[in-house]
């Protein structure tokens, strides 16, 4: 029974349980419709029973399900009460009591995360306990990278439920890079005509001699993007889309040449990208660019909802525009220093265009290089330090540094660690993870919206290795970015460990590939394919 992951705030057990029945009903009171809708179908997928509709709360008859809101509690807030009146689940919104109810999912045992029973005589009961609980941040994220091996609709639509199941509620969609824009634009069709696919791809990190030569891409409809908010919104995540500029951008220059640097080199020579790295070809910074990413940005808005629009400006160099006449030109008309100055300028640009429409941008932390974009928010990946310089400027951010939550990461030193890339990051490293740095004041820490973990697929060619990567390292970071707990060093990952063990049966309820504690499986080495392992500990800056 406490087996529960992320950990609960507080947890009293009593002695008893409550078992569902086929007489067993769920009330839903108003505002938790759809949350009762989703809990229905979910339980009577995985066990068998009706599971009615309950019109008034006492329906139960001490063996059903109530949902109710609670306007003393928070928004993601959450009571559950167990006992001899049935379940009683309480939110402080619609938010809270489905958190309430993933946790209520967790105590009926692995099985209720089947998508059909699997036995006739199965018993399902709730111990009697009183939960309460609420997430430590507002934002839970996890980026997937679907630009450099691209998930289909089904995946991304697993991947929310995965998310939901472990309490997170951001869903960062990485749809454009070099190596393929993945999301349509009825104004640009060629960007998914053209730029979703390449002729063949890099086969492990770009130093490798292999290849998989054969096409890879695929892109999502605006009715495809459509759903998955939709199906991300009934599980109370938010969807933020990214637009990478004014770097990664070889897959919109191949499909429109002149979006590139063309005083420079002859941009309609170029493919959508086929290996991985940072590369040179980025974005001019002129006016025709920036009509054709506000085209871009109108759709995007209207297909997504989300307060947050993030817009890359990472890893962006400044070769091709110190050597362009044209983005020499530009620096002196706009009486900027430099090319940092000139990112600057142009996120600044997209800064102004999206708060006008009442949304904000967020970025990498390269957008702080010559002069933070004023309203802008950070994703601090280069460590902690452009979080710290951000909040200290009185800017939102999101902590996800490379060295401690970039799931790509390898996450044991052995030799038979699939394409290892990176520091290893344990289990236990992803625990110990803290998103406020004690370097912030109080005043200064309340800038930190949260935290968020990165999954890049540049060496996970399927979902399998998808999985592998981000499980079980996800369900220790969900438990930082929801409980509350001590200090890195003082954290309990022995007591983790233990509800881990009984976490893995409901990932292997819900089918996914992880890596297990002893080590990948056979099928889960790629021998021979070369990575990039960095030795020693990772720095914790």
């Amino acid at each position: 029974m406490t087996e529960l992951i992320p950990m609960p705030r507080a947890v009293v057990a009593d002695s008893g349980e409550v078992r569902l029945t086929a007489y067993s009903q769920i009330y839903a009171g108003p505002e938790t419709e759809r949350v009762g809708h989703w809990l229905s179908a979910v339980l009577r997928q995985a066990t068998g029973l009706p599971l009615r509709e309950g019109w008034e709360l006492d329906d139960t008859d001490g063996d059903g399900i109530g949902l109710r809101l609670d306007p003393g509690l928070r928004p993601e807030e959450y009571r559950l009460v167990s006992g001899s009146t049935g379940v009683l689940i309480e939110g402080g919104s619609a938010a809270g009591v489905f958190w309430g109810a993933q946790t209520l999912r967790q105590l009926l045992g692995p099985d209720a995360y089947r998508s059909a029973p699997i036995g006739r005589d199965r018993t399902w009961a709730v111990p009697h306990v009183t939960i309460e609980d609420a997430p430590r941040f507002r934002w839970r994220g996890l980026m997937l990278d679907v630009a450099r091996h691209f998930m289909p609709k089904d995946g991304v639509l697993r991947y929310l439920d995965l998310l939901a199941a472990h309490k997170l509620n951001v869903f960062h969609f990485h749809l454009t890079d070099d190596q393929g824009w993945r999301v349509e634009i009825r104004k640009y069709p060629r960007l998914t005509e053209a730029g979703s696919w390449r002729a063949r791809t890099k086969f492990g990190h770009r130093a490798s001699p292999l290849w998989e030569e054969k096409p890879h891409g695929g892109h999502y409809t605006q009715d495809d993007i459509r759903e998955i908010v939709a199906y991300a919104a009934e599980r109370h995540i938010t969807v933020v889309p990214e637009i990478d500029v004014p770097g990664h951008s070889q897959a919109a220059i191949a499909a429109y040449p002149e979006l590139g640097n063309t005083d420079v080199i002859d941009t309609s020579a170029l493919s959508v990208w086929d290996t991985w790295g940072i590369n040179p070809n980025v974005l001019a910074p002129t006016d025709n660019t920036l009509r054709f990413y506000e085209g871009v940005f109108e759709e995007v808005l209207e297909l997504f909802p989300s307060e947050f629009i993030h817009v890359g400006g990472d890893e962006c160099p400044k070769d091709q525009w110190r050597q362009s006449p044209t983005a020499q030109a530009r620096i002196r008309e706009l009486g900027l220093k430099d090319e940092d100055e000139l990112q600057a300028w142009f996120i600044g640009h997209f800064d102004s265009w999206l708060s006008a429409r009442g949304r904000r941008l967020i970025g990498w932390d390269e957008i702080l290089e010559g002069g933070l974009a004023k309203g802008a928010a950070v994703s601090s990946w280069r460590g902690y330090a452009g979080g710290i310089a951000a909040a200290r400027a009185g800017h939102d951010v999101v902590m996800c540094p490379e060295q401690q939550v970039y799931l790509d990461h390898r996450q044991d030193a052995g030799a038979d660690e699939p394409v290892p890339i990176g520091y290893v990051r344990t289990l236990e490293d992803v625990y110990r993870f803290e998103p406020v740095p004690p370097e912030l004041t109080p005043d200064e820490a309340r800038h930190v919206l949260g935290a968020q973990a990165n999954v890049w697929t540049e060496v996970m060619e399927d979902p399998a290795r998808v999985d592998y990567q981000t499980f079980p390292r996800l369900a220790a970071f969900a438990e930082v970015a929801w409980s509350g707990l001590p200090a890195p060093e003082r954290r309990d990952f022995a007591d983790f460990e233990r509800r881990l063990a009984a976490h893995y049966g409901r990932l292997d309820a819900l089918g996914v590939a992880y890596r297990p504690p002893t080590g990948p499986r056979p099928w889960q080495r790629r021998p021979g394919v070369l990575g990039r392992p960095i030795d020693g500990p990772p720095p914790n800056r």
